[in-house]
């Protein structure tokens, strides 16, 4: 798909991702890469006496799942696509706590589709992260990325 074409689908869903468990392994190897240790990512025993009833992921860990939900998802990919890098986020709201064991998958609407100069384009999408069997979502976040073509 040619980024005119993506353009052409602002405020459209344009992409869901597979489900992905977030593991009590995966939390606590979070906390050691980012040295946030709080207990109730990484204490079971803890972590029960808490509201949460248990460990949770950290809203950070679930931020930072973007990139893989994304790369496994049918989002329509660019033609010629040389490099993607992330810009920048706005109005990240973290909703409701992913308990470990859960999973998590994404979705993606399109909310702008800009080309800031010749080859490289800015694509902002709303990003609601679902948590399996929850009514409410994780996080919605409006996330921003570069594309270069």
């Amino acid at each position: 798909m040619t980024p005119q074409d993506l353009a052409a689908k602002v405020g459209e869903n344009i992409g869901t991702s597979e489900w992905v468990e977030m593991s009590q392994e995966k939390v606590n190897m979070f906390a050691d890469a980012t040295g946030d240790h709080q207990f109730i990512h990484i204490n079971e025993e803890a972590a029960k006496m808490t509201p949460f009833g248990g460990t949770i992921a950290h809203g950070f860990m679930t931020l930072s799942m973007i990139p893989y939900l994304s790369a496994n998802s049918d989002i329509p990919k660019l033609d010629g696509i040389k490099m993607a890098v992330n810009y920048g986020g706005n109005k990240t709201r973290f909703i409701n706590p992913v308990r470990t064991g859960k999973r998590i998958r994404g979705h993606w609407k399109l909310t702008e589709m800009t080309e800031k100069r010749p080859g490289q384009w800015q694509q902002t999408c709303e990003i609601t992260i679902e948590i399996e069997g929850e009514d409410k979502p994780a996080l919605i976040c409006e996330w921003m990325t570069l594309f270069f073509v």
